[in-house]
């Protein structure tokens, strides 16, 4: 499996392009752009450079800074767009009021299908499974492959996302980090929606969300 990071879009958001390097079938997770010519130099240029087969297009979560680029790369590659059920309301003509709030002008089109826990997207030889880890949102997943784990904006070095946003809960986030992200083995590597990579095991290690999670909840919890 080849995964390759770029970081775009106004707020600096993880795009990620992971493909088999056998077959050159591709996933985009996340395709943030200000822009369509910036979609255009960025994602669709590597795709084009590397003869990548874009067969999906998986936000993991709603928010627009992670979902502005879906209609740029359908359009470039007829690729389905992939989200949990419970974000997809924030897809579409929905969308926009979500999509303004972030400054962001392009809208994603509706998702062609919807994912659910356990589900699993296959591009050749490679495997992503499904962790509905809700929290930022309350359909955001995190993607499990042979040795990492994309995690949207779930979890980050050192930090977790946000929860004060509509839909938001820091019990969930704290909770499926903790029953779910932290069971996986501690050399996974962490690929998160913002910032830098990291690893299971320094998370669990250093991670004061993990380590103190009582001390940072919610002084009137939203559970």
């Amino acid at each position: 499996m080849m995964i390759k990071m770029l970081m775009l879009g106004a707020l600096g958001t993880n795009c990620y392009v992971v493909w088999d390097e056998e077959t050159r079938e591709a996933t985009v997770i996340d395709p943030a752009f200000s822009t369509e010519a910036e979609g255009k130099k960025t994602v669709l240029q590597l795709i084009k450079t590397n003869g990548l087969d874009a067969k999906y297009i998986i936000n993991t979560h709603g928010h627009a800074d992670h979902t502005s680029g879906n209609g740029v790369v359908k359009k470039a590659t007829g690729a389905l767009i992939l989200i949990h059920e419970l974000d997809a309301p924030l897809l579409g003509v929905s969308g926009q009021e979500w999509a303004s709030m972030f400054g962001i002008r392009l809208i994603s089109p509706p998702a062609d299908e919807t994912l659910h826990e356990g589900d699993t997207i296959t591009i050749g030889t490679v495997t992503l499974r499904v962790l509905h880890t809700p929290g930022h949102t309350p359909g955001g997943i995190s993607l499990i492959g042979t040795d990492c784990v994309f995690v949207g904006d779930t979890l980050f070095k050192g930090s977790i996302g946000r929860t004060d946003l509509p839909g938001g809960s820091y019990k969930q986030i704290i909770n499926g980090i903790k029953q779910k992200l932290a069971t996986l083995p501690d050399n996974y590597t962490v690929y998160p929606g913002h910032g830098s990579t990291t690893t299971i095991a320094e998370e669990k290690r250093s991670n004061p969300f993990l380590l103190f999670p009582e001390m940072y909840a919610p002084k009137e919890s939203e559970d």
